[in-house]
């Protein structure tokens, strides 16, 4: 089949359509701009690329399918051309992808709103570490696996990260609804996503969604910690397990401890030792995504029919995932990746863009660098950063670093001022708690007066 993509350098778009390749299917894309990293690794594919949106060229190209990615609307002159002529079928991503690659799966469906994708990069190495051969689509641009997409073997389980957000402008639905899945993992939820959700119960709804298509013979696995999960309506209809740090939990993760050098953590089921992990990836939001990706391979492999009563009691469950190869996972690219260190400094990357991810970043930075300066360099540009909806949780996530960049808030003509974030007043309020606090015209001013400043630690 010939399968056109818009949109395709969008990291989701990009894998997917490297998957859908990797399956047979002949791919081309168009985007405005090839900007790396998917541009790169598609062209190096030998996918050809199409710079910006000619609706004579499409149809000159006549593909089988045309696939929207969510970031096109109505205006985009090949969306236009083809819905006044419907001269070709036209389809969301991820319904592509379940009617060509999910459908007859055994799917790992990791949805939340932090961690879905270090915890489906973790979960299919696991899985192809234990020699599985599984199929996963990553979010992201994992460093471990190598590449963020694997088709893998038909029988094997397959990993999807499940977002919450809208399929497409003509399908309002969250994409996860689409993924069949046979394991939804619920990490946690929280308010975001403020452009399409109106508030907290909005989003716990489009969850419950997701747990209404689990099977009688699937599982659901779900933070056992999360308040606004305890307070999705009650499941009845399959095989729930619950992971944490608090008692009562099905899976605990205990011990947790974090150095310089690495952390450490063990994980129990049903109160039994389970594991006792050590590896490099920073913080204990990391850890909980390792428990829930491990739980998760684990389930995937035990049989339809398995007993909820004990199903991951370690002397019972056959067979078993070997969980060594957690300390070989090097995480994904813009989750607190090292950019440059010195003796003077170091520079981190991280993709945190709610409050609470960039809290427990902070926090982490701590362990791992004792008595270092930590400055935090923050963009609102997500549809929820850039607004006022969470400014007084940004505020309160940015005062645990001693000093704070904000750089300009994105697109800022698009929002009117009164519902735009406030740099300013975040900044001031910052500098009442004696933090140093900066922000500039553009990014690169912004970066010139870091590089500039040389000031003593403030106090904590």
């Amino acid at each position: 089949m010939k399968i056109h993509f818009l949109g395709i350098c969008g990291t989701a778009m990009g894998n997917a359509a490297l998957l859908l390749r990797k399956t047979g299917h002949t791919i081309t894309g168009s985007d405005t701009a090839a900007y790396p990293p998917m541009g790169d690794v598609l062209r190096d594919a030998g996918v050809e690329i199409l710079d910006g949106y000619d609706p004579a060229r499409l149809a000159a190209l006549a593909p089988d399918i045309v696939v929207a990615g969510n970031a096109l609307s109505r205006g985009n002159p090949e969306i236009e051309w083809l819905l006044d002529t419907r001269a070709l079928p036209l389809v969301s991503l991820p319904a592509l992808l379940h009617d060509l690659v999910l459908k007859n799966r055994r799917n790992i469906v990791v949805a939340g709103t932090h961690g879905k994708t270090t915890t489906t990069a973790i979960a299919a190495h696991l899985l192809s570490q234990n020699a599985l051969n599984p199929g996963w689509l990553i979010g992201g641009s994992p460093v471990t696996p190598a590449d963020g997409n694997a088709p893998g073997d038909p029988n094997a389980p397959f990993v999807i990260e499940g977002d919450e957000y809208d399929a497409a402008f003509f399908d309002k639905r969250s994409k996860f609804i689409h993924y069949a899945p046979s394991i939804a993992v619920l990490n946690n939820i929280e308010f975001d996503h403020a452009d399409i959700f109106r508030d907290l119960p909005d989003v716990q709804r489009a969850f419950a969604h997701l747990t209404r298509i689990v099977p009688r013979n699937g599982w659901l696995l779900v933070n056992g910690d999360d308040p606004a999960i305890a307070a999705l309506p009650p499941v009845t209809w399959t095989r729930v397990l619950r992971a944490g740090v608090s008692p009562g939990n099905d899976i605990r993760l205990a011990d947790f401890s974090e150095t310089p050098g690495g952390s450490r953590f063990t994980l129990l089921s049903n109160g039994k030792p389970w594991a006792e992990i050590n590896w490099r990836l920073p913080g204990l939001h990391n850890a909980r995504n390792a428990m829930m990706a491990a739980a998760a391979a684990q389930l995937a492999l035990l049989p339809t029919d398995s007993s909820p009563a004990g199903a991951l009691d370690p002397e019972r469950r056959r067979p078993r995932l070997d969980l060594a190869p957690l300390a070989t996972f090097q995480g994904v690219r813009r989750r607190h990746q090292t950019l440059a260190s010195n003796a003077a400094l170091t520079v981190i990357e991280d993709f945190a863009h709610h409050p609470t991810a960039i809290a427990e970043t902070l926090r982490s930075l701590r362990a791992r660098h004792p008595g270092a300066r930590l400055t935090a360099v923050f963009e609102p540009r997500s549809n929820t950063a850039r607004t006022r909806v969470l400014q007084n949780a940004f505020r309160d996530a940015l005062a645990l670093a001693d000093e704070i960049a904000i750089a300009p808030v994105n697109r800022p003509d698009k929002l009117p001022p009164a519902e735009r974030f406030d740099t300013p007043a975040v900044l001031a309020a910052l500098a009442a708690l004696g933090r140093a606090t900066h922000t500039a015209p553009d990014n690169p001013a912004l970066l010139q007066r870091l590089l500039a400043t040389q000031l003593p630690r403030q106090p904590a």
